[in-house]
């Protein structure tokens, strides 16, 4: 049970809010209709268009230290991390999944800016298209919703 106040975050983006958006290069088919739903919402959270910047990464793998890049140039309130990787028949999946997480856990913490995890992890192909805009929604939309909310949650934390 709770007590006492929630302090939440709206998703609606704080004026002059700033975000990246780090998209792989890898498997566009899925990494392309995450970046769409990732820029759609945060047209619809009232980021403008201006304020919203597309880095292409080549792989999962680069995400950490282009987000790493971006945030020391404090020029961004967020990063939207999205893209995908799949389980294939070796473990590289595992390797590279467990570098990325904690890869931009430290980012985030150590420049103190949310980066927001739209990646589809794991699963098939088909799995993951009904996590790019399916059945199962866009991860790369959700993303984006749970930047907006961050940055306005922080915003009022800092009051």
């Amino acid at each position: 049970m709770q007590k006492g106040k929630a302090v939440e975050g709206e998703i609606v983006a704080p004026a002059g809010a700033r975000i990246a958006i780090v998209a792989t290069r890898w498997n566009p088919d899925l990494t392309d209709r995450l970046l769409e739903g990732a820029i759609l919402a945060l047209e619809k959270g009232g980021v403008s268009e201006r304020a919203v910047e597309v880095f292409r990464a080549p792989g999962s793998f680069e995400i950490p230290i282009i987000c790493q890049a971006l945030a020391k140039k404090n020029k961004f309130n967020a990063i939207v991390a999205v893209g995908a990787l799949l389980d294939g028949e070796t473990d590289h999946y595992t390797w590279v999944a467990q570098a990325l997480v904690q890869g931009l856990v430290r980012v985030s913490q150590d420049f103190d800016i949310p980066i927001t995890f739209g990646l589809i992890t794991g699963g098939d192909l088909d799995a993951a298209l009904e996590r790019a805009g399916g059945k199962a929604g866009n991860k790369g939309e959700e993303a984006a919703l749970a930047a907006i909310e961050a940055i306005s949650l922080i915003a009022r934390i800092r009051e």
